[in-house]
């Protein structure tokens, strides 16, 4: 699992190159722990690891370059993807 996230990782940062590394980090965890719960609140069962993160690299792909947009509006992330020191190298 950490090898796939680190991977998602690396993908973001190629698409979002201005993006902190730890930040870049806690979007792809957000993006998979998102999916993974409002799929288990909707009743769906569980795909797997692979299922999810080829649906987290589509968003990374569509949208990576504009994540930093939308977390500035939705206060639900705001808190976590703010401009404070990227923590995580």
């Amino acid at each position: 699992m950490e090898n796939t996230i680190e991977k998602l990782t690396q993908q973001l940062l190629a698409k979002n190159p201005a993006m902190p590394t730890g930040r870049a980090r806690v979007w792809v965890e957000l993006l998979w722990s998102d999916f993974e719960s409002t799929s288990a609140k909707a009743g769906y069962n569980y795909r797997g690891t692979e299922y999810t993160e080829n649906l987290v690299s589509q968003l990374i792909t569509s949208y990576g370059d504009k994540l930093h947009l939308f977390a500035g509006r939705n206060p639900k992330y705001a808190h976590l993807l703010d401009n404070s020191e990227d923590t995580v190298n």
